[in-house]
């Protein structure tokens, strides 16, 4: 069976998962042709290693903590903060409690005006 994805227009709920957060994964939440919505769900401890990605990010700390390396920086992020970054930036995760985090990701760069 496939995942929904939402559509646009579409209510998405992105409250903290609170109790239910050892139990769900990264999910999802949209994605088009330009834009990929995602809630990453990173257990203390764990973590996503140094890496870069073609597009513009933001990711936004829903719950918990999580360390955010990028740009030569080391910054702990908690409910509420947000960190954006530019495409190809090397940036890596580290979850300091169990943590959920919004991540939104621009697919495609924009092309250039002649």
């Amino acid at each position: 069976m496939a995942l929904h994805h939402a559509f646009s227009g579409e209510l998405i709920d992105i409250r903290p998962l609170q109790g239910d957060l050892k139990t769900v994964s990264t999910t999802t939440l949209y994605k088009s042709d330009h834009l990929e919505v995602f809630r990453l769900v990173l257990l203390a401890g764990k973590g996503l290693p140094d890496h870069r990605v073609a597009g513009e990010l933001t990711v936004q700390c829903l719950e918990g903590c999580i360390e955010m390396m990028a740009s030569g920086r080391t910054e702990s992020m908690r409910p509420g903060d947000l960190m954006c970054l530019a495409g190809g930036v090397p940036h890596a995760l580290k979850a300091l409690e169990d943590s959920s985090v919004l991540v939104t990701l621009l697919l495609h760069t924009a092309q250039p005006r002649p």
